[in-house]
């Protein structure tokens, strides 16, 4: 997603707080993206393994279940704030 965000970026003329703001909307979607499913992230995987080691049987879909929650939480909080810091406000 690198490249096609620099591209975004150039085209747009290349500084700015909108090539910023595309920068960190990037960044937050590759971070809590990976909070939606058991694989999405290492640690998901480090602390199913955890769990599963301590007696505690977590399934993938269990996981995803309270995942996609997680993310649409933090994702609906992201967006507005990225929108607000670097479009509305920038």
């Amino acid at each position: 997603m690198s490249p096609l965000v620099q591209r975004l970026v150039e085209s747009a003329g290349g500084q700015g707080p909108e090539a910023t703001g595309l920068w960190w909307a990037l960044a937050a979607g590759a971070d809590l993206g990976g909070n939606a499913t058991a694989v999405g992230a290492s640690a998901n995987v480090v602390i199913i393994g955890i769990a599963a080691r301590n007696g505690h049987h977590i399934s993938f879909w269990k996981f995803t279940k309270y995942g996609l929650i997680v993310t649409t939480v933090t994702v609906a909080i992201a967006w507005p704030y990225l929108w607000l810091r670097y479009y509305a406000l920038g």
